[in-house]
């Protein structure tokens, strides 16, 4: 570990490495989601059904495969595994659009697309676990926190520049071209992730089917024994249950059905209806951003349970807000600009309250776990916190095609404040 106590993160040389490595690939993620999901609504006619489908199948392989990333993380080193990795989505992704070159054909593209998405989220359920657990190997327990405020900045980063460019590049360029960048990306970020130097300790014995089996036994056996660390995942279950519909489902069906075919909204002299869709993120980014820099500089808390449950109330709150005035506005009444501004100021008060969750959460964990198992207790916090989002994504597609935007946002805002009531009544939270 190369920083000292009183200099910043930054002077280390492998979070730098890591840093930059994981922006640039984060980014070429941002383009290729933006970019797949609007175009499986464009070539399949507006198919929410068909895009849900894409989203579930695409995060049960990154499930599946998780545990056995945690493994392999505890046991080799995870610089290399991040590297191989990248440089296999990047190649995964040229040869995908390659093919789509050459098999023009909607349904051929479309099978191609789930293809590639598949075995691409396969191999980020290897990379996943690896990414991170690396951190406290490269960086000191004190400067955790600040580390991980960077991560957040880098990913609010992410969804100003990612989202705004993906809408732009989107009706600029060819999408081939679009995913021929997003695998120079991947590209990129394995030649630098293979520059990261730390002291890997590896395990006694050979990687066989038993030890695989039992190390992933041994991280759960571990993770059990931690009742707080449980509570926190189910209500993060909870959480990315009904948000994942919102950002993978809602948002794209959103400007195709209610943006795209109005005769005029908010800025439509330069702003595209599927830029609009960058817009928000880049809001939720920016308010990101800045809760992420003040974190950075803020001393850390020993406990974090109660001020996050505090935040996912405000969540909930936020939720019931935005699907009452999409009722309101647009569902029920024809002032769609209303809701855009009502969308956008609940994107500051999302990302700023996101930060305020997952940067002390993230550091309690780092701070808490032995470094040993966390790697196989990332891949396992990972499958619990993410492993309805595949039903919820298959349900959210089949709500909005058959019933449309209301009772999906309805049907979230419930689920956000179950999430709130299950954080404040628990006697485990305080714990946390």
């Amino acid at each position: 570990m190369e920083e000292t106590k009183n200099k910043n993160v930054f002077t280390n040389n492998n979070f730098r490495l890591v840093f930059f490595g994981a922006l640039v690939s984060e980014l070429g993620i941002s383009l290729y989601c933006f970019a797949v999901g609007f175009y499986i609504l464009d070539i399949s006619g507006n198919n929410a059904f068909l895009q849900g489908l894409y989203l579930s199948l695409t995060a049960v392989s990154l499930l599946l495969l998780t545990p056995i990333g945690g493994v392999l993380g505890d046991r080799f080193s995870k610089a290399r595994i991040m590297a191989y990795c990248d440089f296999i989505k990047g190649g995964l992704i040229v040869l995908g659009t390659v093919l789509m070159l050459v098999f023009r054909s909607s349904t051929a593209q479309i099978v191609n697309l789930f293809i590639v998405g598949i075995a691409g989220n396969a191999v980020s359920g290897i990379f996943w676990p690896s990414s991170n657990g690396l951190l406290p190997h490269i960086v000191a327990e004190e400067k955790l926190q600040q580390a991980n405020a960077y991560f957040s900045v880098k990913s609010a980063l992410i969804n100003i520049l990612g989202a705004v460019s993906a809408g732009v590049l989107y009706n600029a360029i060819s999408v081939y071209a679009l995913f021929f960048i997003v695998g120079g990306c991947y590209v990129f970020s394995g030649v630098s992730e293979m520059f990261i130097r730390y002291a890997h300790k590896k395990p006694e014995g050979r990687l066989t089917v038993r030890t695989a089996l039992y190390d992933m036994r041994d991280g759960f056996v571990y993770l059990k024994g931690q009742k707080p660390l449980m509570t926190l995942m189910a209500a993060i279950l909870i959480i990315n249950f009904f948000f994942a519909p919102l950002s993978g489902n809602f948002l794209p069906y959103f400007v195709k059905t209610d943006i795209a075919p109005s005769p005029s909204y908010l800025f439509d002299s330069f702003i595209s209806p599927e830029l609009w869709s960058g817009v928000i993120s880049m809001v939720i980014g920016v308010s990101a951003l800045i809760g992420a820099v003040i974190l950075s500089v803020k001393k850390p808390k020993e406990k974090v349970g109660r001020s996050t449950a505090m935040q996912v109330c405000i969540l909930a709150a936020v939720m019931i807000v935005l699907t009452v005035c999409y009722g309101v506005f647009v569902a029920y009444g024809d002032n769609l600009n209303a809701f855009l501004i009502t969308l956008s100021v609940g994107g500051l008060v999302f990302g700023s309250v996101v930060s305020c969750i997952n940067i002390p959460i993230n550091t309690a964990i780092m701070r808490t776990v032995d470094k040993d198992k966390l790697s196989k207790v990332n891949s396992i916090t990972s499958v619990l916190s993410q492993g309805m989002t595949p039903v919820a994504s298959m349900l959210a597609g089949v709500v909005l095609q058959y019933w449309g935007s209301t009772p999906l946002l309805g049907i979230c805002s419930a689920g956000f404040t179950a999430a709130a009531l299950f954080m404040t009544f628990s006697k485990q939270t305080k714990k946390i």
